[in-house]
């Protein structure tokens, strides 16, 4: 695995009026990495994810991203959702984020947008060079479905799929933008045991194709199957990062989760 960071984030901080979501938070991403964000609810984990995707604007600190093929450094502070995704992050909802009344083949194809090249004008006269792109666009958009287990209800409206597949739906339009940095939000949610190990497979293969993911998630065992590094944040700092060995038994994240007293000999 390459040393150089991916995403490279240094006192990252979101005040809310007198609210501190996010207090001096560094981090970094690495190519082909799997990194865990987890903490108590309100830790401020998604409040990162929305800094990191533009929905939010820090108040202090610094979002770096290089792209992992032309090394090429870009700050993401300021810049809106859409030049974001075109620089390579993508990113799933705890909350499904889905055109319910589109078909599950059109949701991923809406992915692809951000990576097309035809006008309006082309589109208008149905030029060869559009109609080329769309045909590619297709053919993109059904290799993604069979990727994430959607191929065969394709033309099924998205409102139709059961839980677990829309949460894979979502994962397909996010890998419909074509990122290096894949974001997802609780993934596992709402999921059954079958479900949650189709989801482990389905990373795992997403990130031995050369993606880097962060996940935020509430299922321990996926945390601890899945991550190479784990990250702890609790009141929106980041309280312990190692592996996974490392944080099962870190008396900080145990006093996080658990609320036990970490001077204590008993804790």
């Amino acid at each position: 695995m390459m040393n150089k960071s991916i995403l490279e984030v240094n006192g990252l901080t979101m005040d809310f009026g007198g609210i501190r979501a996010l207090d001096r938070l560094d981090l970094d991403v690495r190519p082909k990495e799997i990194v865990a964000l987890i903490g108590p609810n309100g830790a401020g984990k998604t409040t990162f994810f929305n800094c990191l995707t533009g929905i939010y604007l820090p108040s202090d600190g610094d979002i770096r991203l290089v792209s992992p093929q032309t090394g090429k450094q870009s700050r993401l502070n300021g810049l809106k959702p859409n030049k974001i995704t075109k620089k390579g992050v993508a990113r799933t909802f705890q909350n499904i984020r889905l055109f319910s009344q589109m078909t599950v083949l059109e949701n991923v194809m809406i992915g692809t947008h951000c990576r097309t090249r035809s006008l309006i004008l082309g589109a208008i006269l149905r030029t060869r060079k559009t109609r080329k792109e769309e045909q590619e666009t297709i053919d993109k958009s059904y290799d993604i479905l069979e990727k994430v287990g959607l191929s065969e209800q394709a033309n099924e409206f998205a409102s139709n799929l059961s839980y677990g597949a829309q949460r894979r739906l979502e994962i397909g339009r996010a890998l419909a933008t074509e990122p290096f940095l894949l974001l997802l939000d609780e993934p596992a949610a709402g999921m059954n045991p079958q479900e949650t190990a189709d989801l482990v497979t389905l990373i795992l293969q997403i990130r031995d194709e050369g993606h880097a993911i962060l996940l935020i998630e509430h299922d321990m065992k996926l945390v601890m199957t899945l991550s190479d590094r784990i990250i702890v944040m609790d009141y929106g700092k980041k309280i312990a990062q190692g592996t996974p060995a490392e944080i099962r038994v870190n008396r900080a994240v145990i006093k996080a989760y658990l609320g036990e007293d970490v001077g204590s000999d008993n804790a």
